[in-house]
């Protein structure tokens, strides 16, 4: 008889162990071993546990092929998660793992491999073939494409969170928090409309202090106190929740006709505007994409919107600041040029404008499509394509965590026909899909590369863009992390273009995720390592980095409403003298439309109490020493650039700590 010691390891989660019946059959080359029902004295398969098992074979079995591991009920249902197995050969031989990661929903039988990363062409017995064939058939049926609207990326076939498999689901811990915690924000400020409606009326920006309590940020603190500053709105261009829709100007726009004397009092003394614009000291931010957007309509009463083109300029002194602003996209008599020395509140209420255009895009575009719905098309495709044994499904896995479940109750939550957008955005309705569908329309493979991204734009020379700086170095940890990778598993551009499973994958995101986009960039083949390389870099920088920079600021950028409105229930004005602080209130969002911005923005943007961070890969899918050296090297690159970041804040008054990587989840989970 032959004796082999088996390890079976239990999910840390609640809920993950089970009382029911768990058998093992170890597969081997020569043969299977017992069917063995694993019991111990005492309780089994506890939450967290590690159990050891003895399983006999009567002959030995030769190399060690999969574990076919079967639950069967005892009594109740009793779901189980399995972390991994581990089987020590009789004679001391090594010990192999299998890593799991799986739910055990009802009687299930699964059969999990040794954790070598191999290709498909690694392969060559027959039974491992046909094990991949299955999986992969298996996959497709359980993870189907679905176009949720025409004119944006295809997603995953699920009408809710509810229709998704269990292991594309949030954990228990993961889930009560995300629904208490909206309840809980949306009922904290339910408290204080109660408050201000039976207090004093809603008549003065002071006014927004009295929502601004328990819920608050260091960063939203300091944003109540300067948001009127011209450098503070300068800053939020490149450092704020939509850092990459600054870009240089060469020329001004036609449709923008700002004269050098306009300006001139905003310029430093001996130079002038054209002088600054051939010295790329002149940026722009151009909010074209919002013009004929339509609006929302929320209890009856018109919401608005504007598409304004801001010029800003990078003063010597003062730094970035904005120098001019046109509302429209059309000038005319009704579209007047703000400048900073037009009436205060004049000017003021401009830059509101330019803030409120600055939530739509941000959250609908820079926030929603381009990090959620661009990574799931990624997700979906290697759920599809790519088998659990495969080295890119093991490189990609632990960032595409939780991401299907966040964007079904996205589709249900947030951008329905009846969801939150709705109720208090300007763009609610038809208008955020419109919006959606335009910057799909145009955007490109090579524009989520952030090394092109800031060379296309002209922004290379902005001074303290830490978004910038931070994210160049992000990069260079992640692509030199996953070349390794890829030059571990591909020993030449041949090898990449043989995998047919990975063919089968760039075709699934090109031709059936990204569909109607024959802009976009990315051909349907990969040919080079390098090619493969920069395209998974891409999806992990931007399901990490790229997430964390538009998402978690919202809160301390949105949290003192008057600096980022949600919505605007009154026209952009027409005349700079005819504004008032009535018709600054007026415009501005309501008590109520305030108080579900700030809970939105605060449950959205906070911590995650059980996130990952970025490089922290609790489910080893690798198992081989040279995968893990590459990741440790990974961590600790990570590391210095946390020492870095860390010791370019101290002392800052405004601390930029975003893409901090410890602050940067592994996966879009929010």
């Amino acid at each position: 008889m032959e004796v082999y010691t088996v390890t079976v390891a239990t999910g840390t989660s609640e809920y993950s162990g089970t009382n029911n019946y768990i058998f093992v059959t170890l597969v081997g080359e020569k043969g299977e071993s017992e069917r063995t029902l694993l019991d111990n004295p005492g309780l089994d398969f506890c939450r967290g546990a590690v159990d050891q098992y003895k399983v006999t074979s009567p002959s030995p079995l030769g190399s060690l092929l999969l574990v076919r591991l079967e639950k069967q009920r005892y009594w109740v249902e009793d779901n189980w998660f399995c972390r991994y197995v581990t089987v020590e050969p009789p004679g001391g031989e090594k010990v192999l793992t299998f890593p799991c990661y799986r739910w055990f929903i009802g009687d299930f039988k699964l059969e999990i491999r040794e954790g070598t990363a191999k290709t498909l062409r690694d392969d060559s017995l027959p039974l491992l073939l046909a094990h991949r064939k299955t999986e992969l058939q298996e996959r497709r049926m359980t993870y189907r494409w679905v176009t949720w609207a025409s004119g944006i990326p295809r997603c995953i076939d699920a009408k809710t969170e509810a229709d998704l498999p269990q292991d594309a689901r949030f954990d228990n811990e993961k889930r009560s928090d995300f629904e208490y915690s909206l309840k809980y924000a949306l009922l904290e400020l339910s408290l204080k409309k109660m408050a201000i409606r039976f207090g004093k009326s809603w008549n003065d920006l002071d006014d927004f202090k009295r929502i601004f309590w328990k819920l608050r940020s260091p960063i939203a603190e300091y944003c109540m106190e300067h948001w009127k500053e011209e450098w503070f709105f300068g800053y939020q261009c490149i450092n704020g929740s939509n850092p990459r829709m600054i870009q240089r100007c060469k020329k001004l726009p036609d449709n923008f006709p700002v004269t050098p004397d306009m300006v001139q009092s905003s310029i430093a003394p001996r130079t002038n505007l054209d002088k600054e614009l051939k010295a790329g000291n002149i940026y722009l931010l151009d909010y074209a994409i919002m013009d004929g957007i339509p609006t929302n309509t929320i209890r009856g009463k018109p919401q608005y919107v504007a598409a304004p083109l801001c010029l800003l300029y990078q003063h010597p002194d003062d730094g970035l600041i904005p120098i001019a602003i046109q509302l429209e996209q059309t000038p005319g008599p009704d579209t007047p040029i703000f400048l900073p020395k037009d009436p205060p509140l004049a000017w003021l209420l401009a830059k509101m404008w330019v803030r409120t255009s600055e939530f739509q895009v941000f959250q609908l575009l820079s926030h929603l499509l381009r990090t959620h719905l661009v990574i799931e098309v990624f997700c979906v495709a290697t759920l599809r394509q790519l088998p659990a044994v495969h080295p890119i499904y093991k490189l990609l896995a632990p960032h595409l965590r939780y991401t299907l479940e966040i964007n079904c109750r996205g589709r249900t939550q947030l951008i329905s026909a009846d969801g939150i957008f709705k109720r208090v955005v300007s763009t609610g309705g038809d208008g955020l899909l419109i919006l959606a569908q335009r910057e799909y329309k145009v955007l490109t493979y090579r524009s989520l590369h952030p090394c092109y991204d800031f060379t296309d734009r002209g922004v290379s020379q902005v001074p303290n863009y830490f978004y910038r700086e931070h994210s160049l170095m992000l990069w260079e940890a992640i692509h030199s992390f996953v070349s390794g990778m890829v030059s571990l598993y591909y020993q030449s551009d041949h090898d990449v273009h043989q995998d047919l499973e990975l063919q089968a994958w760039i075709r699934d995101i090109t031709q059936e995720g990204f569909t109607e986009l024959p802009n976009f960039g990315l051909h349907s083949k990969l040919t080079t390592r390098e090619e493969l390389s920069t395209l998974l870099s891409v999806a992990i920088f931007t399901s990490t980095a790229q997430h964390a920079a538009t998402n978690n600021g919202q809160f301390d950028w949105c949290a003192w409403v008057p600096n980022t409105p949600c919505t605007m229930r009154h026209p952009p004005p027409t005349n700079k003298d005819e504004v008032t602080m009535e018709m600054v209130m007026a415009t501005l969002p309501d008590v109520s439309q305030s108080c579900v911005q700030m809970a939105i923005t605060w449950h959205l943007g906070r911590p995650q109490p059980d996130a990952i961070p970025l490089g922290q890969y609790t489910e080893e899918y690798f198992t081989e020493e040279l995968a893990q050296e590459l990741i440790e090297r990974f961590r600790t690159e990570l590391k210095e650039i946390e020492s870095y970041i860390l010791s370019q804040n101290e002392g800052l008054e405004l601390k930029y700590l975003y893409l901090l990587p410890s602050r940067i989840e592994n996966s879009i989970t929010i």
